[in-house]
């Protein structure tokens, strides 16, 4: 048995597509609130809906908060390997208890369980997030260490401490691979990460800026952490990017996927700053949600080069290229809408 936590989020329902066409035993964990319909429908873009039926029907759910240690050890009998990718994506600094309390402390309770019940192998989803960064603008590697006294945002501080909790495991004697995937492009959630850019685009954008950006597609991503879950390899971590591109490039192939004129003025950083400084005064005055944090602005003018050999070699893996991951991506987007 073959148990996946977060199986409706992104990584986890395209995940328990392939793990379900190739004939594995499967549990997912849901919560209370999950939507189950848009699992299927990720399933559809793949397949048949008779099929994508089928294959549906073969998942075992679980409803488990990954905070509840009980309603998880209920999850976890009879399982033999575990893919860990439940998250919570946030950079709200006011978030940061729960953050904390779903991304690390729920971590802390995936591995403890995970020795108790003897899993054989882990695989954790963590970000590039985690990983350092380099001065030069040189390549970031697997080794390149994260610098916690950095002015680092909280999404990445949690994360961070979730995996130290996967390499506290691997010394108690759990088998455990980490990757660490860029920013996930694939179908699916049009209003929350990577769909949410598709969604724009499909509105059409005006303005670039002058950072880069990390992508890989969902399907490299979980094609990656079978592979790595049916080898040999363990206690190690790998960075997940196809390719880094100036948001220039990237908002080019967007606007091109939807037949929409590419951006062609940059927005400078003052700008977006000044409109996080004044989403943070809507939000403290009416207790409205963040659209724009400070550490999202920053991200957006930021320049980094991942390098992804070791996952390249490791699985003599090749990425798919940024063109038909959005190609594809904007097809799914357009038969929706």
């Amino acid at each position: 048995m073959i148990l996946v936590t977060g199986g409706t989020g992104l990584v986890g329902s395209h995940l328990l597509y392939f793990l379900a066409a190739s004939g594995a035993n499967l549990r997912a964990t849901q919560r209370k609130t999950s939507d189950l319909s848009r699992v299927e429908k990720i399933f559809g873009y793949y397949t048949d809906k008779k099929t994508a039926r089928s294959l549906f029907n073969t998942i075992e759910w679980v409803q488990a908060d990954i905070t509840n240690i009980p309603a998880l050890t209920i999850a976890f009998k009879n399982c033999k390997q575990v893919y860990h990718c439940a998250a919570m994506i946030d950079f709200d600094p006011k978030k940061y208890k729960l953050l904390k309390k779903v991304n690390t402390q729920a971590t802390a309770n995936i591995v403890n369980l995970a020795l108790a019940h003897g899993i054989k192998k882990l695989c954790y989803v963590s970000s590039i997030a985690t990983l350092g960064t380099t001065e030069d603008e040189s390549s970031i590697t697997e080794e390149t260490h994260f610098n916690q006294d950095a002015a680092n945002n909280v999404y990445s501080l949690t994360k961070y401490a979730a995996e130290m909790e996967v390499w506290r495991a691997t010394q108690e004697g759990l088998d455990a691979v980490i990757v660490n995937p860029g920013v996930i492009l694939g179908a699916g959630s049009w209003h929350t990460g990577s769909g949410a850019i598709f969604k724009l685009a499909h509105k059409g954008m005006s303005y670039f800026t002058s950072g880069s950006i990390a992508v890989v597609d969902v399907r490299d991503v979980v094609l990656a952490m079978q592979g790595l879950m049916n080898s040999d390899l363990k206690n190690e971590r790998y960075i997940l990017v196809g390719a880094t591109l100036s948001y220039k490039e990237f908002t080019k192939e967007l606007a091109l996927a939807f037949d929409k004129n590419p951006p062609e003025k940059e927005i400078a950083e003052w700008k977006l700053l000044l409109l996080s400084n004044i989403d943070g005064l809507v939000s403290s005055l009416f207790g409205t949600k963040r659209k724009l944090q400070k550490a999202n602005v920053k991200s957006l003018y930021t320049r980094s080069n991942y390098n992804a050999h070791k996952i390249e070699k490791a699985l003599s893996f090749s990425f798919t290229t940024v063109s038909q991951t959005i190609k594809r991506v904007a097809s799914d987007y357009k038969s929706e809408h």
